[in-house]
């Protein structure tokens, strides 16, 4: 049985304790005795997290039992942490078999020195903190998770829940962690190289509106002339204007725009439905499934088949 070890603060974000917590306990319901789940704060006394709750642990530092997984949350307690905390972690830490952070609690792992010389990922909004306060880490903003040994490290709240998922896989195996996604009804496990923004999330809303229908055309018609002189004719400006407007109001260029809503969606069909490589690489104007497997491998490191046999959900009988 493996000791999952949750550390509580104040002002501690309550999903990024509760997600990976319920994945956890989901699989220790359908297969018992593979994990004991523990909290564990400074003192020993109930913490009050961001939303006002009110989480009680089972432990203090001084008696916390040794972790295989210790998870360390985000929140806003991660701005000022207790000395004591960084302290205990620094010490604890590198004790455990796997060192996991969910959200800005890679903060707390940083500042205790424990991410030195490694690659991880945070919520997007610290990311580059991360990087300016502690140079020595390698902080990669886009991903969700990101697996460093036996380190692991998400992005914002929900990420949690995707990186627990992963880590029940590889304890319990998929079916036990497709089982605990259906009861929670989240995909079985999203990519850790998936960005943790949508391409309607990365780039902003345009102010005009001639941009704005542009945009929402092309999340509509992925398979479509999506050309800066296509989309440009669309907005009734000159490709020169357009292309420079377009990256103005949204911060990304027309020709990025367009290629993450391709990968997007075919990424979306890929996982969700049976149709060949061929006819989605049509469907989301790449024209050929060269020009889609190429896309595939620079941005997520898979071809569309491996991606596919990665990700889509195992059929149900």
């Amino acid at each position: 049985m493996q000791t999952v070890l949750v550390v509580l603060f104040d002002d501690v974000q309550s999903l990024d304790v509760t997600g990976p917590v319920e994945v956890f306990n989901g699989a220790e319901l359908h297969r018992p005795g593979t994990y004991r789940i523990a909290t564990v704060s400074a003192d020993g006394r109930a913490v009050r997290t961001s939303s006002g709750l009110t989480l009680v642990p089972d432990h203090s530092f001084a008696d916390a039992p040794a972790a295989h997984t210790l998870l360390v949350p985000g929140g806003a307690g991660t701005r000022r942490p207790d000395p004591r905390l960084v302290a205990w972690l620094r010490e604890h830490g590198p004790r455990a078999e796997r060192l996991v952070s969910v959200c800005t609690g890679a903060l707390l792992l940083a500042e205790a020195g424990l991410l030195d010389g490694r690659r991880v990922t945070s919520h997007w909004s610290v990311c580059d903190r991360l990087a300016r306060d502690h140079p020595a880490v390698e902080v990669d903003p886009d991903p969700i998770y990101i697996r460093d040994g036996h380190l692991a490290t998400s992005a914002g709240v929900t990420s949690g829940i995707d990186l627990a998922l992963a880590l029940v896989e590889e304890d319990a195996g998929r079916e036990v962690a497709l089982s605990i996604a259906r009861h929670l009804v989240v995909f079985l496990r999203r990519p850790g190289n998936q960005a943790q923004f949508s391409a309607q999330l990365a780039a902003q809303t345009a102010q005009r509106e001639p941009l704005r229908e542009v945009q929402q055309w092309i999340t509509e018609h992925p398979g479509e002339d999506l050309t800066v002189e296509a989309l440009a004719a669309r907005a009734r400006l000159s490709p020169r204007h357009f292309a420079r407007a377009f990256q103005t109001e949204t911060g990304m260029t027309p020709g990025r725009y367009v290629d993450r809503v391709r990968l997007e969606h075919a990424r979306r069909l890929l996982e969700d439905t049976s149709d060949g490589v061929e006819e989605i690489s049509r469907t989301c104007g790449y024209g050929t499934p060269e020009a889609m497997r190429r896309a595939f491998v620079r941005t997520l490191g898979a071809a569309p088949a491996e991606y596919r046999r990665r990700f889509r959900p195992a059929p149900t009988h």
